[in-house]
């Protein structure tokens, strides 16, 4: 293998097939990246901005660490990919042969085609391009530079929430528009929602729900000075930050015979309908995904282990990506959220919600179960930490609600203090479904494994 592997993005998923491939092989390897020379968290982006730190802490490895590993790294963009003679154009000229090529070019953001969405001031939150942006357009209070006093964020999601929290931060006045009822409606529940929101306008955001953006207006100088909702108010504005969500960043293999559909289209090797071709990450649709997973999944984790799964195969180690029930975290502000399994937005003739809450403090659960099976499918907590391999083992063994619920002080390793909720609410779900937790043993075994 003279030309070893080709890379095409210096995220999560294209890093960690890298690292794994190096592990395991002494083959080639070759990086190439339009957005930065090296690889960074994604997900510190925020931290940045805010002054918690300076971006290169955001770099989990030494800048010698890609030369030690025999790792190349090369900072330009990829026009075009011809799989018929294994060769890669780049935007400086460079032609570049491989063997085998990874395709790990992650989402970009999902814009609508709104009246205005190409004035100045009108981004979303996703590369370190958006946040040299978003320097830009906000600079600190005591700085010079293009005042900026109010924004508006499209759609109501945990980047809408990052943004406003940044934002924030630099005196900037925030109204974020939610199309549904709810905040978030489209994965949480609308009591679960109902509790976010509260917590967010408590912050000072302006949530506006049930409203929608029709147009983006701009001043003499193509930068943004207002915005039209879909009730037909008009608001001033110097940003239009959206999050309406990502969309896989595949546009620039139209042409090449490489078979995508939203994403790109992969088996589970994580393998094109090339033999030499693989796509990983955000830009990767399995054709047949299991355990209930979406097809295509814009998360950290899911990018690391398809990374981990393709390093062995290409170094001769074949291997499966199979990822096991779904689970995410993030935060809404200062309450923490987890999610395991499936909670669907509403209930359904095949799901049954029990929603419980602390009063007087921002914790709240909700459990998902089968209506008649009362098999235990999924679980959303706010404000309380549980563990990952507690809910793990019992879906996979696909245990009782009743065995899950039962077993929750395994579940809990908050701080002692903290503890009592659990009881509470072991009675509350009790008392308001008529089904008895079942006390477990789990607890001993988790601890000392």
């Amino acid at each position: 293998m003279k030309n070893g592997t080709v890379i095409i993005g210096n995220g999560i998923a294209g890093i960690t097939t890298a690292r794994h491939l190096r592990k395991n092989d002494s083959q080639r390897i070759r990086v190439i990246s339009s957005e930065t020379p090296y690889f960074f968290s994604r997900t510190a982006l925020m931290y940045v901005y805010m002054g918690h730190m300076k971006f290169e802490h955001t770099q989990p490895y030494e800048n010698w660490f890609w030369e030690k590993n025999k790792i190349e790294l090369i900072q330009d963009y990829v026009e075009r990919i011809d799989p018929k003679s294994n060769q890669i154009s780049l935007k400086s000229g460079e032609v570049i042969d491989y063997d085998n090529l990874v395709i790990a070019t992650g989402s970009r953001t999902k814009y609508f085609d709104w009246p205005g969405q190409d004035l100045k001031g009108v981004q979303g939150l996703f590369s370190y391009q958006d946040l040299e942006a978003l320097e830009k357009q906000t600079p600190k209070p005591f700085e010079k530079g293009h005042p900026t006093k109010r924004a508006v964020i499209v759609g109501a999601g945990l980047i809408g929430v990052e943004l406003a929290e940044m934002l924030l931060t630099r005196d900037i006045h925030v109204t974020i528009l939610v199309r549904g009822g709810h905040f978030w409606g489209n994965v949480i529940t609308a009591s679960e929602g109902e509790w976010i929101g509260k917590h967010i306008a408590s912050h000072g955001v302006d949530l506006r729900y049930d409203t929608e953006l029709e147009e983006i207006f701009g001043d003499e100088e193509g930068r943004v000075r207002g915005v039209k909702l879909s009730n037909g108010e008009e608001l001033p504005c110097e940003i239009v930050g959206v999050t309406t969500g990502v969309t896989p960043n595949v546009e620039f293999l139209t042409g090449s015979g490489i078979e995508f559909n939203r994403g790109i289209w992969v088996d589970e090797f994580l393998q094109t309908n090339f033999s030499n071709i693989y796509a990983v990450g955000d830009c990767a649709e399995m054709r047949s995904p299991i355990n209930g997973r979406k097809a295509i999944e814009p998360v950290w984790y899911v990018g690391r282990m398809m990374g981990e799964a393709l390093g062995l195969t290409l170094a001769g180690k074949k291997t499966a990506y199979r990822p096991g029930p779904w689970y995410n975290s993030a935060k809404f502000f200062d309450i923490e959220y987890q999610t395991y399994g499936l909670v669907e937005a509403k209930e359904s003739k095949n799901q049954k919600h029990f929603f419980w809450k602390q009063d007087g403090a921002n914790q709240f659960i909700t459990v998902a179960y089968h209506p008649e099976s009362q098999i235990f499918q999924g679980i959303n907590a706010f404000g309380v930490r549980l563990r990952h391999e507690y809910f793990d083992r019992m879906i996979r063994a696909e245990k009782s609600v009743a065995d899950v619920v039962g077993g929750m002080p395994a579940a809990n390793f908050d701080a002692e203090f903290q503890r009592r909720w659990v009881k509470e609410f072991i009675a509350s779900f009790h008392a308001q479904t008529g089904i008895k937790p079942k006390k477990s043993n789990i607890l001993k075994s988790l601890l000392t494994r």
